[in-house]
């Protein structure tokens, strides 16, 4: 599932390509993956409006349209948002396009989605949005002395606890595992249990990681791909996740997979304390 880093790749690439242009048209080819409202009145609302800009709430992307109203696309699992020239016969179309935008300036906007469980609304206010409701703060926002504050009230263990989206959002799987071995964490150590030297260890490696992964386009391990198709960059720079019995980059030990919450969690049996 597209992460932090990923949602926010896509959001700066559309701000810079599609904000200000119109909306001319929009196909529906499987109107499940319209959440609200119908299929029919999703279309003919959309027609015709101007994207005003493109903001992003934890891995939720936000187009704010001309109307005052508010197109949200929740990518999930294998979404995807691929920008096309129509002169090109919508290059980005293909067997999972689930819905396209006609934009102005020959432009095409396809989602896509194999396994469609992404979910797209049109809304009239964005706090009608169970979604955004949930949302803890974005680690951005966090100052460390916000951060440790909120760690010390929680006995969780702390990869799951990373990973809520009530608790600080944006945070998945991948990142929670990347950013627990640069701080020497191991996942399963409650978060109250941490020291002050950790607690600020892991506040400065959460936006290290994060920020990095956003300045190499993300992570492309499955369907992820950037707005132009091409993939993220960030994989090689992954220290655990997907490296299951390969040598730790620091001490040489195979990396270790094993199952938390019903996650598959990577990490080093010796740095990882």
């Amino acid at each position: 599932m597209p992460e932090l880093p990923e949602v926010e790749t896509i959001r700066k690439e559309l701000q810079n390509k599609v904000a200000g242009r119109r909306i001319a048209k929009v196909c529906v080819y499987n109107p499940s993956v319209v959440r609200e409202p119908s299929s029919a009145a999703f279309q003919k609302k959309l027609r015709g409006l101007s994207i005003k800009k493109v903001m992003r709430r934890g891995k939720l992307l936000v187009f704010e349209l001309s109307n005052s109203t508010f197109l949200t696309v929740h990518l999930k699992m294998t979404g995807q948002l691929v920008l096309s020239s129509e002169a090109k016969g919508g290059s980005a179309l293909s067997k999972d396009s689930r819905v396209g935008f006609h934009l102005s300036g020959g432009k095409m906007l396809n989602f896509n989605d194999q396994r469609m469980f992404g979910e797209l609304r049109l809304v009239d206010s964005l706090n009608n949005v169970r979604f955004i409701r949930n949302l803890g703060p974005e680690p951005f926002d966090l100052t460390a002395g916000r951060f440790k504050e909120m760690l010390s009230k929680k006995k969780t263990k702390i990869k799951p606890l990373l990973m809520d989206q009530s608790f600080i959002s944006g945070i998945g799987n991948l990142y929670a595992a990347e950013i627990l071995f640069r701080s020497r964490i191991n996942p399963w150590r409650q978060a109250q249990s941490l020291s002050e030297k950790e607690k600020n260890c892991l506040y400065k490696e959460t936006k290290k990681v994060l920020s990095s992964a956003i300045k190499h386009g993300g992570s492309s391990i499955d369907d992820y791909v950037r707005l132009s198709g091409k993939p993220g960059d960030y994989v090689r720079f992954h220290r655990v996740y997907g490296r299951e019995n390969k040598p730790c980059f620091v001490c040489k030990t195979p990396i270790e997979r094993r199952n938390q919450s019903g996650r598959g969690t990577y990490f080093c049996p010796n740095c990882q304390r």
